[in-house]
């Protein structure tokens, strides 16, 4: 079985519950399946603070990054009053985004972050779904990038995978997970983790 990585880039204010659910599958189907699974945490700085102020210490920061280790970047979504958008939509992230698409990988993301992945044009007439409550405040800004908004909680567009909320964050990780693997192999695990 060949190794895999997966990308988790955590901007500034991101959502604990929706970066932790991407941590905890895939380090389930390492370490008691075996799968060569392996996750790297990236920010635009060593400490990064969640949207409720827990501080996380990623493994690399953004300049980093070379695409080619990764099979996929998994972005968790976060609060724009915590500053989520300052970091999500910054130029270098962006381009990490479209590096990630143009070459065929993975994107998944959970909540708001769809709009990094929007913002870069990636998803251009693409399908893709983002926060639904709020009267369909959130999915109506997603539209504004050129998206068609499907109001279903996961959304699989080719190898983007959108959600709109956080409760949706383990079902984005398992999604993620089959990609990786298989249906088989995400379902085992599924399973043990009591889902």
């Amino acid at each position: 079985m060949q190794n895999k990585k997966v990308l988790v880039f955590l901007a500034k204010a991101f959502e604990t519950m929706e970066f932790c659910a991407f941590i905890d599958i895939l380090g389930w189907a390492r370490v008691d399946y075996g799968h060569n699974l392996f996750v790297d945490t990236c920010g635009f700085t060593e400490k990064v603070i969640s949207t409720f102020n827990v501080p996380v210490i990623v493994d690399k920061t953004i300049g980093e990054i070379n695409v080619d280790e990764y099979d996929a970047l998994a972005i968790p979504g976060g609060f724009g009053e915590f500053g989520f958008y300052e970091e999500a939509y910054d130029e270098r992230f962006l381009k990490l985004i479209r590096e990630f698409n143009a070459k065929g990988k993975i994107i998944a993301t959970v909540c708001s972050g769809a709009f990094p992945v929007a913002k870069s044009e990636v998803l251009k007439n693409r399908k893709a779904t983002t926060y639904h409550l709020k009267n369909g405040y959130w999915q109506e800004k997603l539209k504004e990038f050129g998206v068609i908004v499907v109001n279903e909680p996961i959304v699989v567009d080719g190898n983007i995978i959108t959600s709109y909320c956080p409760e949706t964050a383990p079902n984005v990780a398992f999604e993620l997970l089959k990609m990786l693997t298989s249906e088989e192999e995400m379902t085992v695990i599924k399973k043990v983790m009591g889902f």
